[in-house]
């Protein structure tokens, strides 16, 4: 009888550690000020996403690349193909500029992040390309709402009353 009461705590110590504990890499998207979840999605360490948006003098697209990391997000680069206040136009100890075959314009950087906040714009058309999908930031939360982007370990517990993007 003990050797089975043993097994029985030892198969629930194992479902414990399997359902609850943080293994599970997510992109978590959360409202910055009150911090509920608007959008998360399971993700693979490595694994990129696009923010695109409007640049505000211009009014030419800009494709922002980011990369999942274990516990922050890497800020990839940039492609936009006009310049405008605030976009880069040379090289500099902080990225790589050049121009590709396409005549787009590429700012490298690499730059780790624990967190990437955007202010949901009123006209830039925020748009995350996400795991096949697109997503207006505007259909996530009130334009002008920071919105809090971060790589996250959940539980299986955690996702499963999340319901995270496959």
């Amino acid at each position: 009888m003990r050797y089975w009461i043993g097994i029985g705590c030892l198969l629930a110590a194992a479902f414990s550690v399997f359902v609850f504990y943080p293994q599970r890499l997510v992109l978590e998207i959360a409202d910055a000020n009150t911090g509920r979840v608007a959008l998360c999605a399971n993700m693979d360490e490595g694994e990129e996403f696009v923010l695109s948006f409007v640049h505000s003098v211009n009014k030419r697209p800009v494709y922002d690349t980011l990369r999942v990391a274990k516990d922050h997000l890497v800020i990839v680069g940039s492609r936009f193909d006009a310049f405008g206040a605030g976009m880069p136009e040379t090289s500099t100890e902080q990225g790589t500029f050049r121009v590709g075959r396409d005549g787009w314009i590429e700012w490298t950087i690499n730059r780790p992040m624990p967190e990437v906040v955007v202010r949901v714009g009123r006209v830039a058309n925020h748009t995350l390309r996400l795991k096949g999908r697109e997503t207006r930031l505007a259909d996530l939360a009130e334009p002008g709402t920071p919105l809090a982007m971060r790589a996250q370990n959940r539980s299986l517990y955690t996702e499963w009353k999340g319901r995270c993007l496959r």
